[in-house]
């Protein structure tokens, strides 16, 4: 799968995701609906091209985690376990206002930057990983810290508010244990350094203060141009797949 040809769609598939041709509108709405559809498909793809005597690799592991957030995004995005639908944006508007002392609701985040946050720094570092999964494992691991980072976000949002967050459910009875268990799957299968693994978790960190400090700076305080601030997401997406570090996954 590691070759030009898959590059090829993955760099179509995006274009035509990001693109402006008129589809904009209806994705900004509507782009966590296409993934809940997209997931199974994925899982059958991934079964029809599986070699069943093989153990699962870091594309295994790498889809496995991309259709766990995909579920997630599914409560958090969607529809939440209130049955509250698109939640997400106004609860953390809410919850980013009264952390910082608004006495008002600010518009801290947008339909266009859930968006490009959960295409790019979700299903972009999710397919890059399977495609670069059978030589790098890096991949691979920044997408388990991502799963690991966002659950642990979640729940500690919940603890400051005293409160349910839409994804708090499957970030608990999800991520924790299909992030962490694919750390523990990937180190077993391809013992990576510390240092890679410690990268990883770096990466997922830095992603997570990227989103937040460019959502603040572009939303609320206007420092920061909205291309600027989607080139630099996508830009860091595409680091786990193209760093330096190269290790087998099998």
């Amino acid at each position: 799968m590691n070759d030009s040809r898959s590059l090829m769609a993955l760099v179509l598939a995006f274009a035509l995701l990001w693109i402006p041709l008129g589809q904009h509108d209806f994705l900004t709405q509507n782009w966590m609906k296409v993934g809940t559809f997209m997931a199974p498909f994925l899982v059958l793809v991934a079964a029809s091209f599986s070699d069943r005597s093989r153990r699962l690799d870091a594309r295994g592991v790498s889809l496995a985690l991309l259709v766990a957030y995909i579920i997630h995004q599914f409560e958090e995005h969607w529809v939440d376990i209130y049955g509250r639908t698109y939640a997400f944006k106004p609860n953390l508007n809410e919850f980013l206002s009264g952390l910082l002392g608004h006495s008002d609701v600010q518009e801290f985040m947008s339909d266009t930057s859930v968006f490009v946050i959960n295409t790019s720094l979700v299903w972009l570092v999710g397919a890059l990983a399977i495609w670069r999964g059978s030589q790098h494992v890096f991949a691979a691991l920044c997408m388990a810290s991502i799963v690991v980072l966002n659950a642990i976000s979640h729940i500690g949002a919940a603890l400051i508010a005293g409160s349910y967050n839409p994804g708090l459910l499957t970030g608990v009875v999800l991520f924790l244990p299909v992030g962490i268990g694919a750390y523990v799957w990937l180190g077993r299968i391809s013992k990576p350094p510390l240092m890679i693994i410690a990268a990883s978790f770096a990466w997922g960190l830095i992603a997570h203060v990227l989103m937040i400090s460019g959502v603040l700076a572009l939303n609320r305080f206007d420092q920061l141009p909205e291309s600027a601030y989607f080139a630099v997401l996508i830009a860091w997406s595409l680091v786990p797949a193209f760093a330096p570090w190269r290790r087998r996954s099998d």
